[in-house]
């Protein structure tokens, strides 16, 4: 790069800050707070709508409750990845949307969940089901729903309905045609296989809800695969989605009224979020400085990349309308940490181009070119497990997955593009000694990793019985294995009308703690209800004498009216059976798909079997800790572990990395386990640092944060650490001895090594 362009290309980053800055937190048209303003917010930073909904009719099964509940779910994950439905006694389901405060465009929006119904248009005895009115100019009954069900013209209910989505595609006349496509469920695709075998090419089947058609189709073929297609030549994408949005809410086990709407407020106050701000400013700024401390210019150029990295994650955040929340901010955090250690990545293969005696300009080059397989490599499985978990998982994991794959590709654009723009222009302008990049070390003699396995396999397999003791001790003495909040057990709903408007501030510091002492619950989550003097706090399951001791609190301390002021009832969890499934299918599948990844690109199964084997490691060991110290099992829990899963897995292929790279170089007479000792030696420092630079992130959130916030940043700090050990001291120790077993010319060398070495030891 000539000196011209270096100056034009730092002008130009400059620029982009500036730009970034100001869109970021000015916005382009000079008004309120920009991209940072506009982002969306869960439920626990800014508060949205709360709806009630109560079933018609008899009280129903749990099982049909527990149905409705997820098929709402994930219904009102068009609003926000972050919405939550929960059950209220028995026939009552609320949903909570963030980031809205127009309960009746909700509802309207929504539909009636009412009752679904497909009808042939003539029965089993030859009348017509329906006709059309040229009055009103619509499909009419001309029996009742209970004749026609004896009549055997409803050939399928709302229940037989897997999904219904919009789509749009090229048809064959080459314009675009918007259709509305249906799964059908195993017993369904029966049904509807034999209504459309009578119907096909002479009749339609008409969709009738809440009181009226909402479509008319003809049948054109037999559906025997349980996949139909609704199209019309006049149909926009906007009506397809209509219609299979109100499908889709048919699709209930039961019919549900609206009773109550309101407005809810943030669950942290302004002085938590303020403070988890000015925590994420503190942690960055002190990885700038270490950055800079450590590795001078270029630790300066990472740290100009960061900040942009930062403004684009907000941008993007924006752009692509993702909710944040808590779940949100440890996607931020681990994208951080994966762009800090691309940068450290980068820069250790600089000092050690430069201590082998190559100047500045080649050594940047190879640094860059070496070390790029491992930060694709590292990025991509995460990615991977981000995309999965979009895919298959739903609410919070949904959430977090979408900032996790938005953090992964911007941290991998800033390393891998801006950083280098950053360094090659600061060269070009003359910054060309060698001291500015880092004084060149001395290669550190290898360390003995594979000789003290034993330790480091004991070490972690006590950890790991740790924790399933304390969670078979908890069982015993009549407590849950691990503490589960309400989010999955449920819990107790106290609204509460106070004599004046508290602040969320206010409750935190003044009533918070009383209900806290009175209750024993250290997790009360609480939200306003806007326009009144109203305040639900949510709390474990309450006793009655919890309750009398959380009513007592209410009248004594605050004057409010027992009789009318205090609303109790139980709730159900917010993380319902069936989201847990979808949780644990996806990484069982992301699991699957990153085996499959390192197999592919490191050409070893032993490989990705030791990877998969060290997640396992990492995950128990941090559910040791959850039961251990009793921590809160919530929403976060999940995004906790998948952020440890995702930093755990870089810092591994790492390390396999440079196995790879030794092993092409290997000698004959080398053993196998020196190689390993030389390769985890290598990457030590960048283990250390990213461990750190990651490590002091979430720290500086727990010194500073709330409770809840500390809940979720603890977990965190020990998978950070976990992580670190599963990575420099398991993974390639295991893979060596997966591999020792092997009867080939690599592993015998091996074993004729440590074989002198026992007898060394005056071992036989």
């Amino acid at each position: 790069m000539k000196k011209s362009r270096g100056i034009v290309s730092l002008i130009l980053i400059v620029a982009l800050i500036a730009l970034l800055g100001v869109t970021a937190t000015v916005g382009l048209d000079g008004k309120g707070m920009g991209a940072a303003k506009n982002i969306n917010l869960g439920l626990d930073l800014e508060g949205g709508v709360s709806i009630t909904y109560q079933v018609k009719g008899d009280v129903p099964s749990e099982a049909d409750m527990a149905d409705t509940r997820y098929k709402l779910q994930r219904r009102v994950e068009q609003y926000s990845t972050e919405a939550t439905v929960y059950q209220e006694s028995d026939n009552r389901i609320s949903i909570e949307i963030p980031g809205v405060t127009d309960a009746n465009k909700i509802l309207e929006e929504l539909g009636q969940p009412g009752s679904l119904y497909f009808i042939a248009e003539t029965g089993e005895d030859g009348s017509r089901s329906y006709t059309y009115s040229s009055t009103t100019g619509e499909y009419e009954l001309n029996k009742t729903l209970e004749e026609l069900e004896e009549n055997g013209a409803i050939v399928l209910t709302g229940v037989d309905v897997k999904t219904a989505s919009a789509e749009s595609r090229q048809g064959s006349s080459g314009l675009t045609e918007n259709v509305v496509s249906l799964e059908l469920n195993e017993e369904g695709t029966t049904k509807f296989a034999e209504a459309t075998k009578k119907a096909a090419n002479k009749e339609s089947i008409g969709i009738y809800y809440d009181g009226a058609f909402i479509s008319v189709p003809d049948v054109n073929a037999v559906i025997e695969n349980g996949l139909a297609e609704i199209s019309g030549s006049n149909m926009s994408f906007e009506s397809a989605s209509r219609l299979a949005s109100t499908i889709r809410i048919g699709g209930l086990s039961v019919e549900l009224e609206e009773i109550r709407s309101k407005v809810v407020g943030a669950q942290l106050g302004q002085d938590a979020i303020r403070t988890s701000l000015v925590a994420g400013a503190i942690g960055l700024a002190i990885v700038f400085v270490f950055m800079c401390i450590v590795y001078l210019l270029p630790g300066f150029a990472s740290s100009i990349a960061l900040l942009i990295y930062t403004g684009l994650m907000l941008l993007m955040l924006n752009a692509f309308d993702v909710t944040l929340t808590l779940p949100g901010i440890a996607g931020i955090i681990l994208g951080i940490g994966m762009a800090v250690d691309a940068n450290v990545i980068i820069f250790a293969r600089v000092r050690e181009e430069l201590a082998a005696g190559k100047s500045v300009k080649p050594a940047l080059d190879m640094g860059f070119k070496k070390a790029m397989s491992a930060i694709v490599d590292g990025n991509i499985t995460t990615l991977i497990a981000a995309v999965v978990l979009w895919w298959r998982g739903s609410g919070s994991v949904r959430g977090f997955a979408q900032t996790l794959a938005l953090g992964i590709v911007i941290s991998m654009f800033t390393a891998l593009v801006i950083t280098r723009v950053i360094i090659y222009a600061f060269y070009a302008i003359g910054l060309k000694n060698v001291k500015l990049y880092g004084r060149p070390k001395k290669e550190r003699a290898p360390i003995h990793f594979v000789e003290r396995r034993k330790v480091f396999f004991a070490i972690s397999a006590a950890l790991i019985v740790i924790g399933f003791v304390f969670m078979g001790i908890n069982g015993v003495t009549g407590k849950n294995a691990l503490n589960y909040s309400l989010d999955f057990v449920g819990g107790t709903a106290s609204t509460v009308t106070f004599d004046k408007d508290y602040s969320l501030d206010e409750i935190d510091d003044q009533i918070v703690p009383l209900i806290e002492e009175a209750t024993g619950d250290k997790n009360v989550q609480v939200q306003k209800i806007e326009g009144t003097t109203q305040v639900t706090f949510k709390t474990q399951v309450l006793d009655v004498a919890q309750r009398e001791a959380f009513n007592a609190i209410m009248t004594e301390q605050f004057g409010v009216d027992e009789a009318n002021g205090i609303e109790t009832e139980n709730i159900s969890s917010t993380v319902s059976s069936e989201m847990r499934m979808d949780a644990i299918i996806a990484v069982i599948i992301s699991t699957i798909c990153i085996l499959i990844y390192i197999w592919f690109r490191f050409k070893d199964i032993r490989f990705a079997t030791s990877a998969v084997l060290a997640l396992v490691h990492d995950v128990l060991v941090v559910l040791g800790f959850y039961a251990v110290a009793r921590v809160s099992v919530g929403n976060t829990f999940i995004a906790c572990m998948l952020t440890i899963v995702g930093y755990s897995i870089n810092a591994t292929i790492v390390i396999f990395d440079r196995i790879r790279e030794e092993l092409k170089t290997k000698k004959r007479s080398e053993g196998l386990d020196e190689l390993v000792n030389r390769s985890i030696t290598k990457t030590l420092t960048r283990s250390i640092y990213t461990s750190f630079t990651t490590f002091v992130m979430v720290a500086v959130l727990y010194v500073m944060g709330v409770s809840s916030i500390k809940e979720f940043a603890l977990p965190l700090m020990v998978g950070i650490i976990c992580g670190a050990f599963s990575s420099v001291c398991i993974t390639g120790t295991m893979w060596y001895v997966m591999k020792k077993f092997e009867k080939t010319a690599d592993a015998e060398p091996a074993k004729a090594v440590e074989t002198k070495k026992e007898k060394k030891n005056g071992k036989k």
